[in-house]
């Protein structure tokens, strides 16, 4: 890259780092006196033209400043090398608010509440996808004789619960055998795989248990298959208040904003994407499918352990955003939840 590029790129960075601090159109005489850009303010005015020329930067006012466009940001963002690490104590101080949690839910809500505190945007997790856990235990408790309630705790934390009632009633050795099998066919298989083994358990169970077997099996199936109702948890919905100024009316303004966080397959549509760990993927205005997300960027990576991915996690929040600030708390706070549920 040529170093009039070099320059010019150099002012675009400062128009992106003073409308992200200031929320004001940025003038060539503010860019002179707050950033040593070696060159005089005739060279900024021409370099400033040639930016907005490439669609990079817009003039929203007559007489006004400029500001960046979505292509302006995504342009700024591509040149961050890489994500900026947190402190020490930073890191420290987020592994051990997660690590203080009680389950699996605590874990995802205090990440969200860290992840909005820290960007000062909407954040949102998904729970961890359960095609990509592993069964942990699986406990079959008796409520009546006729009435059992399955449990499958996953190696990510999650819990599912499911209740099952017999044709014939089951007596405590029986419940006891049925227990062991279950048990053992499914303690430590993927889900996918304990599926399977699930099922290859009907045809193998010993005489006697072949109608219990069955009616458990039924309900366990339909537990272990993937399901498309994901959930998620949000934090800091309100920080899009301190930001309402940001959404385009022509878009629909915050409330379409507000409601695309509500429609949660919306969300889990955008979170599909970060299918990998360590990856910051950072969607802008337009670059977003969603039509009510138009007005947003996205910054979201993926959550797991040991190469495993576990869900994905993120922020929401308006285009004039702290983009390097925000993907390195992103990376963080990822990287954090990821190492305390494989933990658990």
């Amino acid at each position: 890259m040529s170093s009039t590029d070099d320059r010019r790129f150099e002012i675009l960075r400062a128009i992106v780092t003073d409308f992200v601090a200031t929320q004001e159109p940025i003038a060539s005489k503010a860019l002179v006196d707050r950033h040593n850009l070696g060159v005089s303010s005739a060279t900024v005015r021409n370099d400033m033209a040639v930016l907005e020329a490439e669609g990079l930067i817009t003039q929203p006012h007559t007489s006004s400043g400029r500001v960046p466009t979505d292509k302006g940001y995504r342009v700024f963002v591509d040149r961050i090398n890489e994500v900026k690490p947190l402190s020490v104590a930073e890191r420290r101080a987020i592994l051990t608010f997660l690590d203080t949690a009680v389950d699996l839910d605590d874990v995802l809500r205090r990440s969200v509440r860290l992840l909005a505190e820290l960007t000062h945007q909407v954040a949102v997790i998904q729970y961890p996808v359960l095609s990509t856990s592993r069964v942990r235990h699986l406990e079959v408790v008796a409520l009546t004789p006729q009435r059992l309630l399955l449990v499958v705790i996953t190696d990510t934390g999650r819990v599912e619960q499911r209740m099952v009632t017999l044709r014939e009633p089951l007596n405590d050795d029986d419940l006891a055998r049925v227990r062991t099998l279950f048990g053992t066919a499914l303690d430590g298989k993927r889900l996918e795989e304990a599926s399977a083994a699930v099922s290859q358990l009907v045809d193998d169970c010993p005489p006697g248990l072949q109608r219990p077997v069955l009616e458990i099996a039924t309900v366990l199936i339909e537990t272990l298959v993937e399901r498309g109702e994901d959930r998620l948890v949000l934090g800091g919905t309100s920080n899009l208040a301190r930001s309402a100024g940001d959404f385009t009316p022509a878009l629909g303004g915050m409330d379409t904003v507000l409601d695309a966080l509500e429609e949660q397959v919306v969300i889990l549509r955008l979170l599909a994407h970060t299918r990998e760990n360590d990856a910051v993927m950072v969607q802008i205005g337009e670059e977003n499918a969603a039509e009510n997300l138009r007005s947003t960027s996205v910054v979201s990576t993926g959550y797991g352990a040991s190469g495993t991915f576990f869900g994905g996690v993120g922020v929401v929040g308006p285009t004039r955003m702290d983009y390097p600030g925000t993907m390195a708390a992103v990376a963080a706070v990822a990287r954090y939840v990821g190492e305390v549920l494989a933990g658990r």
